[in-house]
């Protein structure tokens, strides 16, 4: 079936780049239609609500200083909700101590010597004001190896850069993209969302609507239509839909899967074997915390996070409690049941008798948090591909993979901007020109 509509734009994927880029291209008065394959909006910002607890897909933050913020705020998005504490635990083997985060937790902790506690404490008042640039083809592990020779200051920073960029790979990941982000947490910490992050999405999608963009809902795009230029999308129906700009708001396996195979080994040299950033997540709803001041505890000698949302945000009916636990996957395969029973392990140390109070659980046993990791090899953030797709004119990719700035969230948001300045400066110039030529 072939519709002819006038469309300009189409953006397949319905998540947070992608509503930000239609609400933007609708807003300059640009024809958009934005087709998403699942029933509802959101994707891995979507939140689902269990017998009144709300769920983000893992433990979602805003960062307060990042580049996602700022574009929300600039589309006149609004959200409340406040910034954690600081202060946590430290899991060690069978020890549980005061985790060393701030200054007088670092002077109380009983984790480390006083000597290696003057060292850490002037490594952390050192990582703001470092240039992350010249450690962007560095391994997280040669950047904290160099640091300090103390066994358990390097467990503490290595938990620390998972907990900040979601990554477990310090022979991988670029320490200049990790220093991106120790510096945003610690200057301005992080937002848990009051209604989770699905309140970011539903504010995107009316503004979209608002604007004029056409959504559609459990469509999936099979095929981008193109010869030296993109001419339309194929539905997984059958139906074409014309249109001579296509963002793609997705995976870099789906824009190399909806290219024509002429495309597919320039597209993969393009996105460079990316390989995803994962985490196993386990969220419980209680009647009560067993232990109410045990609301954030951090892995040393593991992959491990727990954290009390509900403690900061509106994420649980009132008087109870939601916890999002995490394990920080490795990038080879891991047992899905043995890292359940590990997140519960956590729970029993960190909140004993939690089973007893227990209203809901979910479990996410590979939940993707980044397409991409930022690797070392790769250079870095600057090293990730560009969102101009190479060899098809008018076909673009947005989302956390793509662009040289910030990285979850604050990348994809940064890349629909980009792209869709970009679009807007073309058209503007294309107009200007037969103005010209006209007026001639």
């Amino acid at each position: 079936m072939y519709l002819d509509q006038e469309t300009n734009i189409c953006i397949i994927g319905g998540g947070i780049a992608g509503l930000a880029a239609a609400t933007m291209l609708a807003r300059a008065g640009q024809s958009v239609i934005l087709f998403e394959k699942s029933h509802s909006l959101g994707g891995r910002a979507g939140t689902q609500e269990r017998n009144g607890f709300l769920l983000n897909q893992g433990p979602h933050a805003l960062y307060a200083g990042g580049y996602g913020i700022k574009l929300l705020r600039e589309l006149r998005v609004a959200f409340s909700g406040g910034k954690p504490k600081a202060n946590g635990l430290a899991v060690l083997e069978d020890r549980i101590e005061e985790l060393p985060a701030t200054p007088l937790s670092l002077f109380r902790s009983g984790l480390i010597s006083q000597f290696a506690k003057i060292e850490l404490g002037y490594i952390l008042t050192q990582i703001p004001k470092t240039d992350p640039g010249p450690f962007q083809y560095r391994t997280v592990r040669q950047w904290v190896e160099a640091l300090t020779n103390n066994k358990i200051s390097r467990k503490f920073l290595y938990a620390l850069t998972r907990v900040f960029t979601y990554t477990n790979a310090i022979d991988d990941m670029s320490a200049g993209a990790a220093i991106e982000q120790w510096k945003l947490a610690l200057k301005q910490n992080v937002y848990y969302l009051d209604g989770g992050w699905q309140t970011l999405i539903d504010q995107l999608a009316d503004a979209a609507q608002a604007a004029g963009t056409h959504i559609i809902t459990h469509s999936q795009v099979v095929e981008i239509a193109h010869e030296d230029a993109v001419h339309g999308v194929c539905l997984k129906d059958g139906t074409f839909y014309p249109a001579d700009t296509i963002l793609v708001a997705a995976s870099p396996k789906s824009v190399i899967n909806m290219v024509q195979k002429s495309h597919q080994h320039t597209l993969a040299s393009w996105c460079q074997e990316p390989v995803p950033v994962r985490a196993a997540c386990l969220d419980v709803g209680l009647k009560q915390l067993p232990k109410p001041k045990n609301t954030f505890a951090v892995g040393l000698d593991r992959p491990l996070y727990l954290s009390v949302h509900s403690a900061t945000a509106k994420l649980a009916p009132k008087g109870y409690s939601l916890i999002h636990t995490a394990k920080y996957l490795p990038t080879t395969a891991t047992d899905p049941q043995a890292n359940r029973e590990e997140l519960e392990t956590l729970l029993d140390r960190i909140q004993p008798g939690w089973r007893e109070q227990v209203i809901t659980t979910r479990f996410l046993p590979q939940m993707t948090v980044s397409h991409a990791m930022v690797t070392a090899k790769q250079g870095g953030i600057a090293g990730r591909p560009e969102s101009i797709v190479p060899g098809i004119r008018g076909l673009y990719a947005i989302g956390d993979w793509i662009g040289a700035t910030g990285m979850l969230v604050d990348a994809s948001l940064a890349t629909a901007k980009e792209v869709v300045t970009y679009i807007l400066d073309a058209d503007f110039a294309q107009k200007s020109n037969k103005i010209v030529g006209k007026a001639a």
